[in-house]
């Protein structure tokens, strides 16, 4: 029978775990406090730990420090009812399997467990410990999100902040993708090292390349001195490569080289300079559908693709646009020296309803042309240069005797679908029904 340890300082918790895990086969130590978790995990070596993050005296991110001295592949669970973005990063770059909130989904808890010790038993799990002095750049508020998705992207960085591998960072104009890159660079290793951003639509092919590699004097028609390119500017750092699916197939191949032997020469010159520097690529293309229509290399795809984050469009998450409205709202009430910080509820609902094309962007343009608008300390909708949008289908249905409720509701679910073209998300807001839902309802009323 394994045996799991249980930390926090509030007994109903510890109590109704204690019932919830037994009953599926463990066998529960508890404790309230660091003192006797550490004196029980060394004298009863449990197989797993889950643990609260606020305690008394010492927190669970000192904990899991001290037991990751004694074994770096043991697996820790946080929970916490305090829901941010830094101790959530922090607890995956110290090594926890997960980060779970209060109130605690005991099924979910269970597969994670489940997933853990089966994992400890297949590999070493990954071990990450980094400094957390982020005084360069603040990550509380940067990431701003409370989404399942969005805290599995933070999950992620936790993962790769440590180290030098390749991420690939894919996402609608206007999601993040930059956002992302910085906080996976001065979360980590690299925060004391150069991050370098490139856009690669910007530049014709013949000067990218000079940008990317460097250049000799006379390498070309007005090389007239020597000129360091990106990746010997990066150093130890971050090279950001944005939109790569617009580089030429001449520099894919250039790039391919760097990525495999890690090194590469200036334009007009034989002498290698060796390349330390993460590379983050990003993307708002399909890139393995421009792979499969010949339009990407393959090999190049793979070399980026070693880590792979995902951004969802901000109409996906929208239940982050309130907390993304606030945050935004003080950054430009700063900037401008404005102080809009009211936000009435139709307003909010207004913001939450609009359908955001240009994502975060789109949001931060709108909200910084209603501050500049503003002439108090309300945000107000008159202000706001967007439209309500969505107003649910109009049709009118024909009763008939024996007509089901099933058949109703097909007829509807239909109607909603096609009048919106089945987009999905537009057709949830209608409906007022999540995603999940709308896939489960298409696939049982087969259509």
């Amino acid at each position: 029978m394994e045996k799991i340890l249980i930390i926090d300082d509030d007994k109903s918790i510890k109590e109704s775990l204690e019932i919830a895990l037994s009953e599926v086969g463990y066998k529960i130590l508890m404790a309230d406090n660091a003192q006797s978790a550490l004196e029980q995990f060394n004298k009863f070596q449990p197989a797993l730990i889950i643990c609260d993050l606020k305690l008394p005296g010492m927190n669970g991110i000192e904990i899991l420090k001290k037991i990751r001295l004694y074994d770096r592949n043991f697996p820790f669970i946080m929970v916490t009812a305090f829901d941010d973005t830094q101790s959530t990063i922090e607890s995956i770059q110290q090594g926890a399997y997960d980060y779970i909130e209060k109130p605690i989904d005991l099924e979910r808890l269970k597969v994670t467990i489940k997933r853990a010790l089966d994992e400890k038993k297949i590999s070493e799990h990954l071990s990450i410990t980094i400094s957390t002095d982020l005084q360069k750049y603040e990550l509380e508020n940067s990431l701003i999100g409370k989404t399942p998705i969005m805290k599995d992207i933070l999950k992620k960085i936790g993962k790769i902040s440590n180290n030098r591998v390749s991420v690939l960072i894919q996402g609608e104009s206007g999601t993040g993708k930059e956002l992302i890159t910085k906080v996976i660079h001065y979360s980590g290793i690299t925060k004391t090292e150069p991050f370098i951003a490139v856009n690669c639509t910007a530049l014709s092919e013949s000067l990218l390349e000079s940008e990317l590699f460097g250049h000799v004097k006379g390498a070309f028609t007005g090389a007239i001195k020597d000129k360091k390119g990106k990746f010997e500017l990066a150093g130890e750092g971050t090279i950001f490569l944005d939109e790569i699916s617009e580089i030429s197939p001449n520099l894919q191949t250039k790039l391919l080289r760097v990525l495999q032997e890690k090194e590469f020469e200036r334009v007009g010159d034989e002498i290698t300079i060796p390349m330390k520097a993460r590379i983050v690529a990003a993307t708002n293309r399909n890139l393995q559908k421009y792979v499969d229509e010949g339009k990407f290399r393959e090999d190049l795809y793979y070399r980026l693709n070693v880590f792979k984050i995902e951004i969802p469009p901000l109409n996906e998450r929208r239940e982050d646009i309130p907390d993304l409205v606030i945050h935004l709202l003080k950054k430009i009430d700063k900037e401008l020296h404005k102080n809009v910080r009211k936000i009435p509820i139709a307003v909010m609902e207004m913001l939450q309803e609009h359908e955001w094309t240009g994502n975060v962007r789109e949001l931060e343009n709108t909200l910084l042309q209603a501050v500049v608008l503003s002439d108090g300390d309300i945000l107000k909708s008159e202000n706001l240069l967007i439209k309500k949008t969505d107003t649910p289908p109009k049709h009118n249905i024909e009763l008939r005797e024996n007509w089901s409720l099933d058949e109703a509701t097909t007829s509807h679910v239909k109607f909603v679908l096609e009048n919106v073209g089945w987009n999905k998300t537009k057709a949830c807001r209608i409906l007022k029904i999540s995603k999940p839902t709308l896939d489960k309802k298409i696939q049982a009323l087969g259509l």
